[in-house]
């Protein structure tokens, strides 16, 4: 009775434990099983410190295949495509001290992986709620959409072409 008990008990523990998501590696397509809390940017994850953080993204220059210009600015470290330097397409916020936001926008759809790509490629709100469920709570006007899925920690903001995904740690839901 006892080795059931405990078989239980560790099944419902590994479903409860999310695995880790690496935006440039993994296919996951489930969207329940992501949260921003095992998400990662080239190895950055929120809550690391802003030395090992900026380390870390800047040794992605000396890996020229990659074609990634590494800028900072202010609390942001921006990664630029070289092939269509734009603007970012994805980065890093760094506050007192630690990563607390990630970021990726469509720019970066050829190099993420899984569920975000198809979000980053997307061509309506409806298209992205497709995907990802309902939202939380969030704001559609004329000139686009703010989809919040604070429990899993990230939101997503549409205008047009332009899509951004903005990764934080992972908050109750505003009333």
């Amino acid at each position: 009775m006892a080795h059931i008990v405990f078989i239980g008990l560790f099944s419902i523990s590994t479903f409860a434990l999310a695995e880790p998501y690496e935006l440039s590696e993994h296919d996951v397509t489930e969207p329940t099983a992501i949260s921003s809390s095992t998400v990662s940017l080239f190895g950055v994850k929120l809550g690391d410190p802003e030395g090992n953080a900026v380390e870390t993204l800047e040794a992605l220059v000396s890996r020229k295949a990659l074609g990634i210009k590494v800028e900072q600015e202010a609390a942001f470290v921006f990664l630029i495509d070289q092939r269509k330097p734009t603007g970012p397409m994805a980065g890093v916020r760094i506050q007192d001290g630690k990563v607390d936001l990630l970021f990726i926008n469509n720019r970066f759809a050829h190099r993420t992986r899984g569920i975000f790509r198809n979000v980053l490629n997307s061509d309506s709100p409806d298209d992205i709620r497709k995907l990802l469920g309902k939202e939380e709570y969030g704001d559609e006007n004329v000139m686009g959409a703010i989809m919040a899925y604070d429990r899993q920690g990230f939101q997503v903001n549409y205008l047009g072409k332009d899509i951004n995904i903005e990764f934080a740690p992972p908050r109750s839901p505003q009333p």
